[in-house]
């Protein structure tokens, strides 16, 4: 062996390095204790589970799930990164989950969805998950007890909120809870299966086609645009299509997960106008989440119809110093012209700065009802 790669086996305190065996040997004992430390862990579940369905406490406690991730985070020096180390540990709970008690989450699918993706990072791979084809169709699965959870866009840093949200919870927002909150940076894919030229329609959901508006103005000028319930509905019906009618030139926006799930074509990956496009999602329940001391407070209400009602119900926070993060309308449905205003508001319903700011604003609304309050989204799943 030569002096330089003598040296290369040496670590900077210029002592040897161990052999690739005696490495491998390490990695060995190193998991044989994990996989005893996560069955003793295991154990500890089982009992804690007893322990829930015995006094009716939930089994995801989203207050809970934070403190263990940031008591993972500040016991770790590294090298492991904080995101890979989050990633390990929702999957460690999901197992807990399955554990404790079988859960079902409904989301807006079919599979390979973005709203598939949050839910799966999220809650991880030991629950099930239910397609409920349309968003308000998780909120109805919730309320009726069919699933335990369910998960739905609220909002694009890009185009904005998402209506059929929205609308969903002017009619459910009443008795289903807003839980927690994730963020998922989404990038889009351009799949079909023809040539790129060939491609003459671009089925997708609204929000997707609105994300990628600059790109396909670009690349496909005056192609049609077809809107679909999701993205992934989006890949199954482009598929169908050129099955159907070969060379009609169907293509969707979609993840590139969709495409290898239905069989359809990447042609060109991240068309997003924004690299930073993220999603909002919300967990909805029928509980309330505990505060955290870093939460937020979502909250929908109609106005009187007198002058200066809407500048009233914000003037009640800013007098009691609440920051409002977010602020949406929609239609209210009832009469014209008349809105539904969505707002999230810093902090916990409980806190007494929020508590004093929603009496304050109730004056000045027909209506006013909190959604509910969560912890606060602090990475990207």
């Amino acid at each position: 062996m030569t002096d330089e790669q003598q040296l290369g086996n040496q670590n900077p305190q210029g002592e040897p390095l161990p052999t690739l065996p005696q490495l491998r040997d390490r990695i060995d004992e190193s998991d044989r204790k994990l996989v005893e430390l996560l069955n003793l862990r295991a154990q500890a579940v089982v009992t804690v589970g007893e322990v829930k369905r015995g006094d009716g406490t939930p089994i995801y406690a989203p207050h809970r799930e934070q403190q263990v991730l940031q008591k993972i985070m500040s016991l770790s020096d590294g090298p492991l990164f904080d995101k890979t180390l989050e990633a390990i540990w929702r999957e460690i709970m999901s197992g807990s989950f399955s554990l404790e008690k079988p859960l079902r989450i409904g989301y807006l699918g079919p599979a390979g969805s973005y709203s598939h993706q949050a839910a799966t990072r999220h809650f991880g791979q030991s629950v099930s998950y239910e397609d409920m084809h349309e968003v308000d169709g998780v909120f109805t699965e919730v309320l009726r007890g069919h699933c335990n959870y369910g998960l739905v866009p609220i909002e694009n840093s890009n185009s904005g909120g998402v209506v059929d949200t929205l609308d969903a919870f002017q009619a459910h927002g009443r008795t289903i809870t807003i839980y927690s909150e994730l963020l998922l940076n989404v990038h889009h894919s351009l799949l079909a299966n023809c040539e790129p030229k060939q491609v003459t329609r671009v089925h997708s959901k609204p929000e997707a086609l609105s994300q990628c508006r600059k790109w396909l103005a670009t690349q496909y000028p005056g192609v049609e645009l077809v809107p679909a319930a999701s993205t992934s509905r989006a890949v199954q019906t482009a598929k169908a299509e050129e099955v159907l009618e070969p060379g009609r030139g169907s293509a969707a926006i979609g993840s590139t997960l969709a495409g290898q799930l239905y069989g359809v074509n990447t042609l060109f990956e991240r068309i997003e106008d924004d690299p930073n496009n993220i999603t909002r999602f919300f967990v909805i329940c029928r509980e309330k989440a505990q505060p955290t001391g870093d939460d937020k407070t979502s909250i929908m209400f109609s106005t009187e119809d007198k002058p200066g009602a809407l500048l009233r119900v914000l003037s009640a926070f800013d007098r009691n110093e609440v920051n409002l993060s977010h602020i949406d309308k929609r239609p209210s449905g009832r009469e014209n012209w008349s809105y539904t205003f969505f707002v999230d508001a810093i902090g916990h319903r409980d806190d007494d700065r929020i508590a004093s700011a929603i009496d304050d604003a109730k004056q000045h609304c027909n209506e006013l009802t909190v959604l509910g309050s969560y912890p606060r989204a602090k990475r990207i799943v």
